[in-house]
Formats: C-alpha cells, sequence, structure tokens
C-alpha cells in the first residue's frame, strides 16, 4: 500500500492512528488472533513505515504518550504506553519477515527495543550485514556463552574490569580490545552507525577465542572471577549497544 503523498501528510499521518490505538489499548481492546475491526494493524504499520522510510525524528514513547494524554483519565490500562509500544513493535516484526530477514535477526533487534523506527531499520540492516562476516557465527556463539556464563553469576560484578588483577595473557589481550574498541565505537552508537560499529566488533573473534580456550572464568579466587566476569560483561555490552547477538542461530 502507498504512503500518503508529501509533505504534510508525512508529519500528520504518525500522530493521526495514535489517539485511536492508544484509547482502544488503553482499554483492554487490543486485536484478538485475525480479528482487527477497525484496522489498527494496518494503521500501526502505516505510523511505523512511515518514520522509518521518510526517517522522521520521532519516537513510538513520545507518541504514544501524547496520545494517551488526550483521554485524560478515561483509560483504565495503567500500561497504555508500554503495550501500544509492544503492539506497534509487533507490526515491525511481521513487516521485517515479510521482507524477508530472518526471525532470529529480527528477534535479536527486538530484544533491544528500539523505538525509533528509522533506527530499528539501521540496526536491523546492520545485523543482517554482520551475519555475512566470516567472524559471525563465532561471535554469536561466544556472546551466547558470555550470556548464560552472566546469567549464572550470583556475585556481584565490578564497575570496571581492574588492569591490575588480570593474570593470563588472553585475558590481557581481550581488555585492551575492549578500551580501545569502547573508546572508537561510542560516536558509531551515538550516530545509528551499526553496521560500521558491527564491522569493527568483529575484530574481537580472535582474542574472545583466545580468551576461552586459556583462561577459567570461574577461578577460586573471588577477585580474579569477578574481574573476568566483569570483563565478560562488558564484551556483552559493546554487542548490545546494537543487538543481542546471542540471538542469532
Amino acid at each position: 500500500e502507498a504512503l500518503p503523498p508529501p509533505p504534510v501528510a508525512w508529519a500528520v499521518a504518525p500522530a493521526a492512528p495514535q489517539p485511536t490505538l492508544a484509547g482502544r489499548v488503553g482499554r483492554g481492546q487490543q486485536p484478538q488472533g485475525d480479528k482487527d475491526p477497525v484496522a489498527r494493524r494496518r494503521a500501526a504499520l502505516g505510523v511505523l513505515r512511515i518514520l522509518d522510510e521518510k526517517n522522521l525524528a520521532l519516537d513510538l514513547p513520545t507518541l504514544t504518550e501524547e496520545a494517551a494524554r488526550l483521554y485524560g483519565d478515561k483509560l483504565t490500562n495503567a500500561n497504555v504506553v508500554d503495550d501500544v509500544i509492544d503492539f506497534m513493535l509487533g507490526r515491525f516484526r511481521a513487516w521485517y519477515q515479510d521482507e524477508g530477514y530472518t526471525v532470529d535477526t529480527i528477534q535479536a533487534v527486538l530484544a533491544r527495543r528500539p523505538t525509533r523506527p528509522a533506527d530499528f531499520d539501521a540496526r536491523m540492516k546492520a545485523v543482517s550485514h554482520f551475519r555475512t562476516l566470516e567472524e559471525a557465527s563465532a561471535l554469536a556463539a561466544a556472546n551466547k556463552r558470555v550470556s548464560n556464563i552472566l546469567a549464572k553469576a550470583t556475585e556481584p560484578l565490578n564497575d570496571i574490569v581492574h588492569a591490575s588483577v588480570l593474570k593470563e595473557a588472553a585475558e590481557i589481550e581481550l581488555a585492551r580490545h575492549l578500551v580501545v574498541l569502547r573508546d572508537k565505537l561510542q560516536p558509531y552508537f551515538a550516530d545509528g552507525r551499526y553496521q560500521e560499529a558491527l564491522i569493527e566488533l568483529a575484530a574481537l573473534r580472535a582474542p574472545v577465542d583466545e580468551f576461552f580456550e586459556n583462561v577459567m572464568v570461574n577461578a577460586e579466587e573471588k577477585d580474579i572471577r569477578i574481574n573476568r566476569l566483569t570483563l565478560l560483561s562488558k564484551l556483552r555490552e559493546l554487542f548490545l549497544q546494537v543487538a543481542d547477538i546471542s540471538l542469532l542461530q
């Protein structure tokens, strides 16, 4: 279906369906199954497409909060903003599947819950490109391993990695790479240059492989163990700036 003609309609159309959608969801009237008598799914998808394809600098929370505000105290659903955003992100899932993106790529991006459609699209394209890289499979597996290790950790981690506690050459090298990339990639993340960021992060394959081959994460000494877990958390945080790569199959 064609988008409305430029330019005024592009500015007005994103806000137009939101009051209706917020009003119905705010009263607990989400579409059920295949039933959507007032075409809320199509309206939501239209909003997302306009915001994305015209690169409008609007986000879903802002639109939804303003729409919900119009109803005052008439809404019974206290979670209306989150529910509307979840509903609209569900439309994104369907749209990108129709565009040929794999389900796990979509899930990797949805895990970060980006609420600006143009930003969501940039992440989708970045992860899709990342999958074509030689290092992608190994780094996805490493992220999954790190995620599992951190999920089982019961001790509070450090705020930073303490260089003085690093013992093994492989962990020292990984820590060095992370410091360099952390500083280098901040402008990339801020500007939404996610594809470039993931290309840079692909260079971590070798030091990550070396780390897991030569370092025992759960060391007996508490300070060493916590420092290594902290190191892995910093690795994970860098990838999560774009998407949850551990969800890639």
